[in-house]
């Protein structure tokens, strides 16, 4: 771990206990974060850092939204988790403000985005041997190369990362992995026991790959003409991060199904949600998925109010309008310690030229001057601030990374 030299002797004792006593799963930044606002965070010396990750887009709303910490308190002293064993009187109006926001008829709550992803899978086989007639254990799901959809043992047996797949098998059968943004390549993998084609709309932790135009459509039409469930993971780029409410909207495609998450739950608690219509997700029966946390009242409470604020549409087109903002501003260190730059909305994929640093390397020195962003895959730094975030920010973080870039 790289650690600045004057960091302060209480953050070096706070980050050599979690050295000590949590598993090394994480490669964090230096900096030890205690408290937060808006899209600000303090550390534990005082010093206050703009936030550009958002935790991965599960902060969207920014550090402690009001309206959020509000609905949070007010659940807190009723009462927090009954299990699906019983029902609780949030659960409902949380799902019917859901469905009504993806046009869709159910919805099937969890609690990580990776859930919602195996939720989905489960999903997408019972259709195919319920509904479709595909024979006993044959069904296929068709992925797309450089995937992100978790981390448990079925998702990354169909992952090309090495550092997510390798000695992790034996890898359940099942998925055929194609080129992502090839439509083509989609059809030509499908036959009679294809289930489903899952893919995320925009790719994030592969860093902001945007498909080429047109790519999404054509999956919808050929998902549509071979009988096949087209799955939508929004877990990142949806809830308003992209300009439009998912991803799916930026070409005016519905798919069958919804894989949602992190926003979900407002930073303040994990809620994801499989959300699809009565004749996709009514395959389920009861006692054959479930979570002891899913759709608990807490949950429902806080994501109830998330796509309340989401349904006015300001965040998103407050997402579209900085997003422009924030595009125009990076393409101009493209020949400046950039090699290219891929924006949708208030997300950015920053590919960084070797000859100035690694983006470990320039995202510590952004750390330095009170910026918070996370590389990936080597040369690139992702950039997702909350939807919150003043243009007047945004460039104050532009001409750190100038500097950094330096």
């Amino acid at each position: 771990m790289t650690t600045p030299q004057n960091i302060d002797p209480a953050a070096l004792s706070l980050i050599a206990a979690e050295e000590q006593h949590v598993a090394h799963n994480y490669h964090p930044l230096p900096v030890v974060v205690a408290s937060g606002e808006g899209v600000w965070v303090t550390d534990v010396e005082g010093k206050r850092y703009l936030d550009l990750l958002s935790a991965y887009s599960a902060m969207n709303f920014g550090h402690r939204h009001p309206q959020l910490v509000a609905a949070a308190t007010a659940q807190l002293g009723r009462i927090t988790l009954t299990s699906r064993a019983f029902h609780n009187d949030r659960l409902g109006s949380f799902a019917a403000a859901l469905a009504q926001l993806c046009g869709k008829d159910l919805v099937l709550p969890m609690n990580t985005g990776a859930e919602a992803v195996e939720t989905g899978i489960k999903v997408a086989r019972a259709w195919a041997y319920r509904v479709k007639g595909v024979p006993a254990d044959a069904a296929t799901i068709v992925v797309a190369n450089g995937n992100f959809h978790g981390r448990t043992t079925t998702i990354i047996g169909f992952s090309d990362d090495p550092s997510a797949h390798d000695d992790f098998g034996p890898y359940a059968p099942g998925f055929l992995s194609v080129p992502f943004g090839d439509a083509a390549a989609i059809e030509a993998a499908i036959d009679d026991n294809t289930a489903a084609v899952l893919v995320e709309p925009i790719q994030g932790e592969a860093g902001v790959i945007i498909p080429p135009e047109g790519y999404l459509a054509a999956v919808r039409e050929i998902c549509t003409r071979r009988n096949v469930l087209f799955i939508a993971d929004e877990i990142q780029s949806g809830l308003g991060r992209v300009g439009t409410t998912f991803a799916c909207d930026r070409e005016g495609v519905v798919p069958d199904v919804y894989l949602l998450g992190k926003a979900l739950g407002g930073g303040i608690l994990p809620v994801s949600a499989v959300v699809a219509d009565a004749d996709v997700l009514g395959v389920i029966r009861p006692g054959e998925h479930g979570s002891t946390f899913g759709g608990n009242p807490l949950a429902a409470a806080i994501g109830q109010r998330v796509v309340e604020m989401l349904a006015t549409g300001k965040l998103q087109s407050r997402a579209q309008l900085l997003g422009e903002h924030l595009d125009e501003k990076l393409r101009e260190l493209i020949g400046h310690g950039v090699t290219a730059v891929r924006t949708a909305g208030l997300w950015a994929g920053i590919d960084i030229d070797p000859a100035r640093g690694t983006g470990r390397e320039v995202a510590e020195r952004l750390l330095t001057r009170g910026v918070l962003v996370k590389d990936t895959h080597g040369q690139t730094l992702r950039i997702a601030p909350p939807l919150v975030i003043r243009a007047t920010e945004l460039d104050w973080a532009v001409e750190q990374l100038k500097v950094a870039l330096g």
